[in-house]
C-alpha cells in the first residue's frame, strides 16, 4: 500500500509498505479522504512537533475511510461502516516510525467500547487513549465532512475546556481552520459577539462569511487594547504562542481568560502577568479532551444534516495523495485554509 513519509526532516516521499492486519479488537479501514493537519503535519515535517524525534515516520492523523474488514472481538464496527480516525502506530517494515500514520492506503480502527466491555482497555492490551475518538460516522455524513470532523470534534470539545458560554464576548487570534471553527461555533453555540484577528486579507474574508462579527489585522492588536479596554471574556490564541498570550492579557475583563489551543513548541512562557486583570484565567489545551471530542461528534453532525457546517467552508484546496509535496507546499506559502487529500 501506499503511505505518506517523512523521510527526515523537509524530506516528504511516497513509500510502499505492507497491508496493516487487523487484531481481534480492529477494524481494516480503506482510506477515502484525509486532511492535512496545518500545525500538527507541519512541525512533524519541519522537524520541531516536541518530542518526535525518529525519523522517518508515517504522517497523519485525520481521515475518513470505508471499513473492509473486522476482527473477531469488534462488535461497533461492520464491513460497509464509514469511520473517522483511524491510524497506524506500527508498520512490519521497522525502519519507520508512527507520526499518527494515518497517510496511508489501509489504517486500522480499534473498537474501544468493546475493549472497555471486555475490561481490556489498557496499555497492557494495547490500548491507546485515542481509540475513544476512532468512531462510525453515520451513513448520510459525505466523506469530506467525516474527515473534517477529526478538527472539527477537537474545537467543539475545547468550548467545554475553555468554559466558554453563550453570550460570553471572545477574540479569536489566527484565522485558519482552527481560529475559523471556533468563530463558526462560537456564533453557532450563542457567543454574543466574536472577533477574530488574522493577516491574511482572505482567511479574514472568510471569517465574516462564517459569521464573525469583526476582523482585524495582527498590527491591530495595540488599538484594540485601547478601544476595547478590559471587556472581553476571553482571548483564543489559535496559533500558540507568547507573543499573542501578553497581547491579549490587557483585552480580557476581570475573571476573565486566555485560552491557548495547539501544542507550544517553548519548552516555557514569560507571562506579562501585570498587564493582565488581577484575576485571570490561562488555559493551555495541547492535547485534546478525549470524552469531550468524542460526545462533540453528534451535535456536529446534526449541524452537518441541516445545512449550518459544510466542509466546502473550510477546504479551500484538494489534491490527491500522491502529489502530498504541492499540497504541503501550498500551506508553507499560506494559501491554503484546510487541504483534502483524496485517495
Amino acid at each position: 500500500m501506499r503511505a505518506i513519509a517523512v523521510i527526515e526532516p523537509g524530506k516528504v516521499e511516497l513509500v510502499q509498505l505492507p497491508q496493516p492486519t487487523p487484531g481481534p479488537y480492529q477494524a481494516l479501514v480503506k482510506t477515502e479522504v484525509a486532511c492535512l493537519c496545518n500545525a500538527t503535519d507541519g512541525k512533524l515535517v519541519s522537524g520541531h512537533f516536541p518530542g518526535v524525534e525518529k525519523y522517518p515516520l508515517i504522517l497523519g492523523h485525520e481521515g475518513a475511510g470505508i471499513v473492509e474488514a473486522v476482527g473477531s472481538k469488534v462488535r461497533n464496527f461492520k464491513v460497509g461502516d464509514r469511520v473517522i480516525g483511524s491510524l497506524l502506530f506500527e508498520f512490519s517494515d521497522p525502519r519507520f516510525a508512527s507520526g499518527w500514520g494515518g497517510f496511508c492506503d489501509f489504517v486500522l480502527a480499534n473498537d474501544h467500547d468493546a475493549m472497555v466491555a471486555d475490561g481490556v482497555a489498557d496499555a497492557a492490551h494495547g490500548w491507546f487513549e485515542c481509540y475513544e475518538i476512532q468512531r462510525r460516522v453515520d451513513p448520510d455524513i459525505p466523506a469530506e465532512e467525516a474527515a473534517l470532523l477529526c478538527t472539527w470534534r477537537e474545537v467543539y470539545g475545547a468550548f467545554g475546556d475553555f468554559n466558554l458560554k453563550a453570550g460570553d464576548r471572545v477574540l479569536v487570534v489566527g484565522g485558519g481552520p482552527v481560529g475559523l471553527s471556533f468563530a463558526k461555533f462560537g456564533k453557532l453555540l450563542g457567543l454574543s459577539w466574536v472577533g477574530v484577528v488574522e493577516s491574511r486579507l482572505h482567511k479574514r474574508e472568510r471569517a465574516l462569511k462564517m459569521g464573525a462579527d469583526a476582523v482585524f489585522g495582527r498590527d491591530d492588536l495595540p488599538r484594540l487594547q485601547e478601544q476595547m479596554g478590559r471587556t472581553l471574556d476571553a482571548v483564543i490564541d489559535a496559533v500558540g504562542g507568547e507573543a499573542i498570550i501578553n497581547s491579549a492579557l490587557p483585552l480580557i475583563k476581570m475573571g476573565g481568560s486566555i485560552c491557548v489551543y495547539g501544542v507550544i513548541v517553548a519548552p516555557g512562557l514569560n507571562l506579562a502577568k501585570s498587564t493582565g486583570p488581577y484575576n485571570f484565567n490561562l488555559y493551555i489545551h495541547q492535547w485534546p479532551t478525549r470524552w469531550r471530542e468524542r460526545e462533540a461528534q453528534k451535535p456536529l453532525c446534526e449541524w452537518i444534516r441541516t445545512g449550518q457546517l459544510k466542509a466546502s467552508e473550510f477546504v479551500t484546496h484538494e489534491f490527491p495523495m500522491e502529489n502530498i509535496a504541492s499540497a504541503l507546499a501550498a500551506v508553507r506559502d499560506g494559501q491554503v485554509v484546510k487541504c483534502l487529500l483524496r485517495y
